[in-house]
């Protein structure tokens, strides 16, 4: 049989480069969501089929699910999101949790869908929630981390936050086109790709679903308004979230980065109040980053006693990379060992291995000799690896219990006692 010498398609090999830049955005993301007081978490990659069926979107559980039978006849899948396994999670010790539960993720995940720029199978998302405590600051606090975390990328001003809200889109629906829930479903999925539609292709939808002209109008009107007009025509609880969020934003120094957008809907069905998607302001990649919003019943699905609002949202690593590389911000910090330790002759090879391994214990990153090296070979491992520093052995400076320090920057070398070298190389 012929091995396969590609992986399978939509996936990566993480070489040591790729999986610098993962650990590098890794460390991003949590400082930043750490210091707002989120804790991590994880949980299995593969859960019970019905686990998606009952709380995904239609598109996901029947185009986009790796989903099997595994060995015991149980309809297993691989998890294509986090939001229903924290779910599970958080109702299973609801009682022992404090509120509000503030909690952060970064799975790998899986899609079947069409490999793409900014759009992998298997893609590495984090996940930030917030549930329990009141409504409108624990969806202001979950727009600040978005924010946040480019901010710490330096591209704040690169990025706008388009937001809307499912409730406000019901009332809509109900109230003034006077549609019914199975519509009203269908519409919010048909406007959430609105945006990947011929014009002609969308309003044959709206025909489809049997959507007259006058609520077809209606609708026209909905999404061609601003907020203040929003606002004074529709007094529901889902316009005044909106209202809220934005002077807290205001508040926390980011309103800057929101707008009202009411053609925002998200695809997930357990959705039910802020809904927001974050876009690239570059005309090179103008493209949605990430979203999130609202849940109410989600909780409610696995546990009796407490129907536990949250609110979260998902930012991937490949439209991540993606952006940071449009903008020229994809710089993590060299993975260099400060000391590389050579060895001119077998005979001192157990020296250099005391060497490196009492220079680890200080807490620097060594290379050890693998072999003995002459001087020229020595020096072209060390620039090779990118080391700050290699440590030579002299047969004169060995007989004065000296080592030969060389600076890899700057050409200079020392010779030094073993206890001063670590202070070079704290420089």
């Amino acid at each position: 049989m012929t091995q396969p010498t590609q992986p399978y398609k939509g996936t990566r090999d993480f070489y040591p480069e790729d999986q610098r830049i993962q650990n590098w955005l890794m460390q991003k993301f949590s400082k930043v969501t750490e210091s707002f007081g989120y804790e991590p978490y994880n949980g299995p990659m593969l859960e019970p089929f019905d686990l998606y069926a009952a709380k995904s979107g239609e598109e996901i559980v029947k185009k986009q699910l790796y989903h099997f039978q595994d060995q015991a006849d149980r309809h297993v899948a691989i998890r294509p999101e986090m939001t229903p396994t924290l779910a599970r999670m958080v109702a299973g010790k609801l009682q022992e949790l404090p509120r509000p539960i503030r909690w952060y993720s970064f799975p790998n995940l899986w899609r079947y869908e069409q490999p793409q720029r900014g759009r992998l199978r298997e893609h590495w998302q984090l996940n930030v929630d917030i549930l329990g405590g009141d409504r409108d600051l624990a969806d202001a606090e979950a727009l600040a981390i978005a924010v946040g975390i480019f901010e710490e990328f330096g591209a704040r001003d690169k990025i706008q936050i388009r937001l809307n809200n499912r409730a406000l889109v019901n009332h809509v629906f109900r109230e003034q086109m006077k549609i019914s829930d199975t519509v009203s479903l269908a519409l919010s999925k048909l406007l959430d790709a609105k945006d990947k539609m011929k014009p002609e292709a969308f309003d044959a939808g709206l025909i489809a679903l049997g959507l007259d002209a006058d609520q077809r109008r209606h609708l026209a009107e909905f999404l061609a308004a601003d907020f203040t007009t929003v606002a004074q025509r529709f007094d529901c609880a889902g316009a005044r979230e909106i209202a809220r969020i934005f002077e807290l934003a205001g508040s926390m120094g980011y309103a800057d980065v929101l707008v009202f957008d009411p053609a925002i809907m998200r695809g997930l069905d357990y959705y039910t109040g802020t809904v927001f998607e974050a876009y690239d302001v570059s005309p090179e990649n103008r493209r949605a980053l990430f979203g999130g919003g609202r849940y109410d019943d989600l909780i409610g699905l696995f546990s009796k006693k407490d129907a536990l609002s949250g609110m979260g949202f998902g930012l991937g690593d490949v439209g991540m990379r993606n952006f940071l590389e449009t903008h020229g911000l994809l710089n993590p910090p060299p993975s260099v060992p400060d000391l590389v330790v050579t060895c001119p002759e077998a005979g001192l090879l157990a020296r250099a291995l005391d060497v490196a391994t009492k220079m680890r214990a200080l807490g620097f990153c060594v290379l050890a000799p693998t072999g003995a090296l002459s001087f020229k070979q020595a020096l072209k491992q060390g620039d090779r690896s990118g080391s700050r520093f290699v440590l030579l052995m002299g047969e004169e400076e060995l007989k004065q219990d000296l080592y030969i320090l060389k600076n890899m920057k700057t050409g200079e070398q020392t010779s030094l006692r073993l206890d001063q070298i670590a202070s070079v190389l704290g420089v």
